[in-house]
């Protein structure tokens, strides 16, 4: 067990600093001077020589990686021009916006699969026809386009959901903050007008953010529902006498997870880091928006903080995935600890 430990320890350090390396090199090579995009067009050149050298962007590419990565790790994520702030407080600002609406994307993806899954794999016949259709162009279809067509119909067409105007109604105050979601936080302080508000605004950017991952999740849980059903234990549990769809829910369906844990994990990092269009798309204040803004004004700090943090929670979810199906499944602790005696 100690070995796996530090095996995956390892794996980590290699990771974040492969991540470090890849985001600092190519954010130098793009065309441009931040300096210039700091002090603006009409600045003086000595004014932008100052602000290059304020920015330490003189110094040979090896000194300013140094510079970078133990500012980094010491706490110092550097400081943001685009937002005239520490890229820390912009980030934390930003990122329960973000969570919330990954989370809530997570949770219909999962939700969404499990039962078209579920459903497919028991009835089969045309059932599994539909599921592999669905699948099929749920993995097809650009979560940026479905935002937006999303918006047509329901907001615009139908009027059944507010457009793109961000987490909560203009005329309503955001709730005391406890965990950041306003979904909850309006729980907690019983104003249920904001959190129905709060839900509606989810509902669009989080269905257009759920596609694909639920897509995938369905394929994967067909094929491991179909490949669990073939199992002798299966027969045996229905040579008992329990009937077919007790079985699928309690034993086929159950063994099926398994498998799914590890790439749940993974699903759910890349909703974090992933949602970038569908902000912009929603005007949801979230991490996108500072990250495009950061991008287009050659703002390293963020983009190199947001990089690092995309590749730790990946690392994180892929950690935390492995040892939570270790808990739930002790073949794995028996391979990970060795076969005692």
């Amino acid at each position: 067990m100690l070995r796996s430990m530090m095996e995956r320890l390892g794996s980590v350090i290699i990771t974040l600093l492969l991540a470090s390396i890849v985001s600092f090199v190519i954010l130098r090579a793009v065309p441009g001077d931040p300096a210039r995009t700091v002090v603006g067009p009409l600045a003086s050149d000595d004014a932008v020589a100052a602000v290059r050298q304020q920015l330490g962007l003189d110094d040979p590419l090896p000194v300013q990686y140094w510079n970078y990565i133990t500012q980094f790790l010491s706490g110092d994520w550097g400081y943001s021009y685009s937002n005239g702030a520490d890229v820390a407080t912009v980030i934390a600002a930003r990122m329960p916006a973000t969570l919330e609406l990954a989370f809530f994307a997570f949770l219909i993806a999962v939700i969404a699969a499990l039962v078209i899954a579920t459903v497919a794999s028991y009835r089969r016949g045309v059932f599994g026809i539909v599921s592999k259709l669905l699948a099929i162009i749920g993995l097809g279809t650009p979560p940026f386009w479905l935002g937006l067509m999303l918006i047509i119909v329901f907001s615009l067409g139908l009027g059944l959901l507010p457009g793109p105007s961000g987490r909560l109604a203009g005329f309503l105050e955001p709730p005391p903050q406890i965990t950041g979601f306003y979904t909850i936080d309006a729980l907690f302080a019983g104003d249920f007008t904001a959190f129905s508000d709060a839900l509606a605004r989810l509902i669009l950017p989080a269905c257009a953010l759920a596609v694909v991952p639920g897509a995938f999740l369905v394929r994967l849980l067909v094929a491991n529902q179909s490949e669990v059903m073939q199992a002798p234990f299966v027969t045996v549990v229905r040579a008992k006498g329990v009937s077919r769809w007790i079985t699928h829910l309690r034993h086929v369906v159950h063994n099926a997870l398994l498998p799914t844990i590890g790439s749940a994990g993974v699903i759910l990092a890349t909703l974090i880091t992933g949602s970038v269009m569908v902000e912009t798309i929603y005007d949801w204040p979230g991490i996108g928006s500072t990250l495009v803004n950061g991008i287009q004004r050659q703002d390293f700090a963020v983009v190199q903080a947001f990089i690092l943090l995309s590749a730790f929670l990946y690392v994180l979810a892929n950690l935390a995935a492995d040892l939570l199906l270790e808990l739930v499944d002790p073949r794995l602790r028996v391979r990970a600890g060795g076969v005692r005696a």
